[in-house]
């Protein structure tokens, strides 16, 4: 995953440069401690479909050469796409393995890993970080995660994940280095799960 700040003119921050850079180190601490819940503090205005964080994350990290895949239920909303357009110069696209990245209102609108870009070994980078959207970050299934950026194991709930969510984590992690990377979004708050990261469910 390559990240970089993204500030364009009209931008739905209030103080652009400030706001986007502020939100790039946000993603950049959560990617560094997958897991971790970290909260956007930037006001953000948007169509509201998307949550505050999305926005934040779209403003900050789309632009011209980040294709952009948006599921059906974020293209039914023309004016969503339209502020995409305008706010970051992203081109959208149809076709999921050409995207940069890929956003999704909720965790059910997930289409199998496979659909997108899984990076090649030479370019590991050239991969799809999906921008999922759930219901909660405090409640359902408990989670377990391990491996870099995460001291021995750490948990998390996140609401409405798809119910082969573990074992598609897991199935991407095998893919390491390549694979793609996920931020989960709720309202303000997110979490990385980059492809490094192992998956498992707690056991009962």
């Amino acid at each position: 995953m390559t990240l970089h700040a993204s500030v364009e003119s009209g931008s739905g921050f209030a103080n652009p440069v400030q706001s986007s850079q502020a939100v790039f180190r946000c993603v950049m601490n959560a990617l560094a401690r997958p897991g971790s819940v970290q909260r956007v503090t930037e006001k953000v205005n948007a169509p509201s479909l998307l949550m505050p964080a999305a926005a934040a994350v779209a403003l900050s990290l789309f632009d011209h050469d980040t294709p952009i895949w948006i599921d059906d239920r974020v293209a039914a909303e023309p004016e969503i796409a339209a502020w995409l357009r305008f706010q970051t110069g992203a081109p959208l696209t149809s076709d999921a393995s050409r995207a940069a990245f890929a956003l999704m209102h909720s965790s059910a609108a997930v289409p199998d890993f496979k659909t997108f870009a899984l990076g090649t070994p030479e370019y590991p980078d050239r991969s799809t970080t999906l921008v999922v959207q759930v219901e909660t970050l405090t409640k359902g299934p408990e989670l377990i995660l391990s491996g870099p950026g995460i001291r021995g194991a750490s948990t998390l709930r996140a609401g409405a994940l798809p119910s082969d969510f573990v074992p598609r984590m897991q199935a991407n992690r095998a893919l390491f280095p390549r694979g793609v990377d996920l931020l989960l979004i709720c309202g303000t708050e997110l979490v990385a799960l980059p492809r490094s990261t192992h998956i498992a469910a707690r056991e009962a």
